[in-house]
């Protein structure tokens, strides 16, 4: 299909719009899983070393609210990964045999590992031993963790594509090394920090609700041993997040440092950077330099330098330094990258002529140029190549990300994180002393805090997603060379489909939920 800029820029745009979309109502119910799976183990644990059916009861009642949000979360998550086929079919094409594999591994591996045992899980409480459900019950939360392992493999190496090759007969990026792709530092680190994000929503939830029964002044011996296992494992998690999030602005400052500038809002590169820690900024046609991007400001003095890089006085590439070149730090231009890119273009251009004229002495000149086993193949792949996506923009400044968008929801992201710390040991001491119960304002603000954790983690995929525009792959396809050749028109009316059933299972849930939250665990256990 020949589409017009201006139909190719509508059909980026809507597909950038309806994945989003579909992203940020399916994150509404993966962390809930993750962080009930793990909750719902740990009470089941204590009922099966104590033989107290009042912790069997307890445990159903926040098993059934796990079921109820992990069966209307895999509508969602199934709908995302159709739409890499539909709307993002370049995409598809060019890094499928990648991008592919976690993917399968998830639906093969960890999806068969939650729906065999989730069934044990609900329906053999009475059918099998103690021990088997209870090891069905741990499955079923580690199965939710490994679903979540792959899916984010996947999305790190578009954040940092490792373990591959070009092969230019295909024009294809085609896997080199599985384990380089599941084990590089990006993986790892997205891995432990979203599972454990899921985890502090999880417990910020029991909390909540656990304060919503004090409140009541119902199931007061529950809503306390609940709020103690929440707070207990909430704690530890929203700790261990607070370190795996300073790995990840380290990895961030060293392979995507146009997103780091972007959320520091840092136009100019300094040594002994100083870190934002909040301000409000001015318009965008006024911000050119550090000294007029803000109206108002509290930093941190060279804190940024030691986040990013481990050294006080170490240099943080700006976002002019990146656009425009650094020679002193060895930076190139994005005008540079974008002609370095555009050679690549010709190059597979070149390939596919002389491929279809039968000229063997272009081919067997350009084979060279992908070939890494070579020479001029390395040269060629490392000074050329590694910039292939940057043939694709039009300007330089189409590199550059929504500044404020991502400066924002990470001060969101990382001040949410170092409330829940607060909260959490709060909780953990007024349980203590045995005095949470007479203060009601505390429990109020548990209860709105559910919220907070859902806010949370939203702001943190919007800092990864949206800090690294205008990439579906980082330096390698750009969305507007990734989106499928469809007309606008018929991508709108998805996106308004998927919009209404989305919002349709949302409020279906937060009804079944609430039902089953007024009805309790049963028997009353004051």
């Amino acid at each position: 299909m020949l589409l017009t800029t201006t139909d190719l820029l509508s059909v980026v745009a809507w597909s950038r719009a309806q994945f989003a979309m579909t992203a940020i109502y399916h994150w509404l119910f993966v962390p809930l899983t993750l962080g009930l799976g793990f909750i719902c183990a740990f009470m089941e644990t204590i009922y099966y070393r104590t033989g107290d059916e009042y912790w069997k009861r307890t445990t159903k009642f926040w098993m059934k609210l796990f079921g109820i949000n992990f069966a209307i979360g895999i509508a969602t998550g199934l709908i995302l990964e159709f739409e890499f086929g539909t709307n993002w079919s370049n995409y598809s094409h060019f890094v499928g045999d990648i991008f592919g594999a976690p993917l399968a591994i998830e639906g093969i591996m960890a999806f068969f590992l939650e729906a065999t045992f989730i069934a044990v899980m609900f329906f053999g409480w009475d059918k099998v031993s103690k021990g088997f459900h209870l090891t069905s019950t741990w499955l079923t939360a580690f199965g939710a963790t490994v679903s979540a392992l792959w899916i984010l493999v996947a999305n790190s190496w578009m954040q940092y594509p490792v373990g591959m090759t070009f092969n230019i007969e295909t024009a294809r990026n085609e896997m080199t090394s599985f384990w380089e792709v599941v084990l590089s530092p990006v993986a790892i680190n997205k891995f432990f920090h979203t599972v454990l994000s899921g985890y502090i929503l999880g417990s910020v939830f029991v909390a909540g609700l656990s304060a919503w029964f004090l409140l009541k002044k119902r199931e007061r011996r529950m809503a306390k041993d609940s709020m103690k296992v929440a707070a207990i494992f909430g704690l530890v998690c929203s700790i261990f997040a607070a370190i795996s999030g300073d790995r990840s602005a380290k990895l961030v400052a060293r392979v995507q440092p146009m997103k780091l500038a972007s959320l520091e809002a840092l136009y100019d590169g300094q040594r002994g950077a100083d870190l934002t820690v909040i301000s409000i900024m001015r318009p965008a046609r006024e911000r050119v330099s550090n000294e007029t991007v803000n109206y108002w400001e509290i930093k941190l003095p060279k804190m940024l330098s030691y986040m990013s890089f481990g050294n006080t006085d170490a240099y943080v590439p700006g976002i002019n330094d990146l656009l425009y070149g650094n020679e002193d730090m060895g930076i190139i231009s994005t005008t540079e990258k974008i002609e370095r890119g555009r050679v690549v273009i010709d190059e597979i251009r070149r390939f596919q002529q002389a491929k279809e004229s039968g000229d063997e002495e272009v081919l067997a000149d350009v084979k060279m140029n992908f070939d890494p086993n070579v020479e001029q193949g390395r040269q060629f792949m490392d000074n050329y190549y590694r910039y292939f996506g940057y043939g694709y923009l039009n300007s330089p400044q189409e590199a550059v990300p929504n500044i404020p968008l991502v400066f924002y929801c990470f001060r969101i992201m990382v001040g949410l994180g170092f409330y829940f710390i607060i909260m959490f040991a709060g909780v953990l001491f007024l349980l203590h002393k045995n005095t949470i119960e007479k203060r009601r304002w505390i429990l109020y603000i548990l209860l709105w805090s559910i919220p907070l954790g859902y806010l949370a983690g939203q702001a943190g995929w919007v800092v990864t997603e949206f800090g690294r525009q205008p990439w579906t792959i980082q330096e390698l396809l750009p969305t507007v060379a990734a989106v499928s050749r469809l007309d606008s028109g018929s991508v709108i009316v998805t996106f308004f489909m998927f919009l209404i059933l989305f919002t349709a299972l949302l409020i279906a849930e937060i009804k079944i939920m609430t039902k089953q939250i007024k009805l309790g665990p049963g028997r009353r256990s004051e």
